[in-house]
């Protein structure tokens, strides 16, 4: 089994000190006003001309002669700007005063220390203490979730196809006790067959993996992701330009892989259900064709009006699958469209759902745990664009336009009307580091997912 990553805050002991104040406050103690912060750090700031500013840090040598940090923050800046404390050089810090909100700034500072090291090692940062009146299982065992996704998403095909994928997702169900099941093989044709052409071009095998945790709890929650370890594009290749970051088209499986890893490491009151259709979209003689038509499992026809929409094919079994127990909230995460991204960027994933305290809750959600997220709508006047001359639906209707929408729309046609269904069009990789977010893979809605679980469910921690 593979090895699961831990992002964990450094035991208590000797510690650099880090006085952390807005940068107003500083700006303002530096023109004589009163103020809490060392005298030392000040002198030094005025003689070397330092200008505080977001993120930005100041070395000093307190009166007795131990070091100390002064860090600005802005008062209207990312809840993560904790997170620039990783920058500070190898050493072992802690923050002189509790910060306003410590579970926010020591997952912050977690998650900018993340650094991607299977291939080239790192060099050894800071670590911070866990910040005074922070719960540090709680965020160590978030921080280490997101850690998990972010490092599947960060791996290359050639070293995480859908065995490796599969692998992983077994690591967590034995962490936690969960059971899997398997659907591959002649099975996976009869029972998921979009899935099964989606995949059956590569030589490595297409598959669903299925999770279950404590099935005999009452309140159901189950998670769908979508797991292309790589995507060619199929025989509508993609150009190279598009081809580039495909190794983070499994996003949506690692996102659902990093939530179900905070529901069960909370022991939350609910029975979970994981569902990972996992494939590699590959050229060969074997591989589903434009024009095609295949039976979904739920008995609608679809005809491949382009094997580049690849992903909204396995996410309509999986989702049928899912469906069929009628859980009470269904969620699925998925790298959908280049569509999603034109309209809202790489940091605002959009998502769908026809659920309007649903929707509440969601948005509420993302912008409270610093993982936002943006509605946008099942325009229903668009679903007449989905129709097949040959099938009931096409995959990929001519036109281009509202990409994001009408994929989701696809996907709408799999869940019973009036289900608690919402279906998230990530991104899944950060392309510019910020802070908590280090450039790469992302588990972008997972702690959403996590904290609207709680509230939804009216749960807490079982331990």
């Amino acid at each position: 089994m593979p090895d699961l990553p831990e992002l964990k805050f450094a035991e208590d002991g000797e510690a650099i000190p880090v006085w952390c104040a807005p940068i107003a406050a500083i700006k303002a103690a530096l023109d004589g006003a009163a103020h809490a912060l060392p005298a030392e750090a000040l002198a030094l700031a005025k003689a070397s001309g330092f200008t505080p500013g977001a993120g930005k840090s100041l070395a000093f040598v307190q009166a007795g002669g131990a070091p100390g940090v002064l860090f600005c923050l802005d008062a209207d800046g990312d809840a993560f700007q904790f997170g620039a404390l990783a920058g500070l050089p190898e050493g072992v810090y802690r923050l002189a005063e509790a910060p306003e909100h410590p579970d926010v700034a020591g997952l912050g500072f977690l998650l900018g220390a993340y650094r991607f090291t299977r291939y080239k090692a790192a060099k050894a940062g800071a670590r911070l203490i866990a910040p005074q009146g922070a719960d540090r299982a709680e965020v160590e065992t978030v921080a280490s979730a997101v850690a998990l996704a972010r490092d599947l998403v960060n791996t290359p095909a050639n070293d995480l196809g859908p065995d490796e994928l599969e692998g992983f997702a077994r690591a967590l169900a034995e962490k936690f006790g969960a059971g899997v099941r398997v659907i591959q093989g002649a099975e996976l044709e009869r029972e998921c067959p979009l899935i099964h052409a989606v995949g059956k071009g590569s030589p490595r095998a297409p598959r669903l993996v299925e999770l279950r945790w404590k099935p005999e709890r009452t309140k159901k929650l189950t998670l769908v992701g979508k797991g292309v370890c790589f995507d060619s594009g199929g025989l509508n290749i993609k150009p190279d330009s598009a081809m580039a970051l495909m190794k983070k088209d499994m996003g949506g499986a690692a996102a659902a892989l990093a939530a179900s890893a905070m529901i069960m490491a909370a022991d939350l009151d609910l029975s979970l259900r994981l569902l990972l259709p996992i494939v590699e979209n590959s050229v060969s003689g074997e591989a589903f064709r434009p024009g095609d038509v295949y039976r979904s499992r739920k008995g609608l026809t679809v005809e491949i009006g382009n094997t580049d929409a690849e992903g909204r094919l396995i996410l309509a079994d999986a989702l049928a699958l899912a469906d069929e127990e009628a859980p009470d909230l269904l969620v699925d995460f998925a790298t959908l469209t280049g569509a999603a991204r034109v309209a809202l960027g790489p940091d605002l994933p959009p998502f769908y759902t026809e659920d309007d305290a649903l929707a509440e809750m969601i948005a509420r959600n993302g912008f409270a745990c610093n993982d936002p997220v943006w509605r946008l709508p099942l325009w229903k006047a668009y679903e007449p664009k989905l129709d097949s001359k040959i099938a009931d639906l096409n995959n990929a209707p001519a036109g281009g336009m509202a990409g994001s929408i009408m994929a989701a729309l696809f996907l709408k046609r799999f869940v019973t009307p009036g289900r608690a269904w919402a279906h998230f069009d990530i991104y899944g990789w950060t392309p510019a580091a910020k802070p908590g977010r280090p450039e790469g893979g992302e588990a972008q809605a997972a702690r959403l997912i996590y904290n609207l679980a709680r509230e939804k469910f009216n749960v807490a921690k079982l331990s």
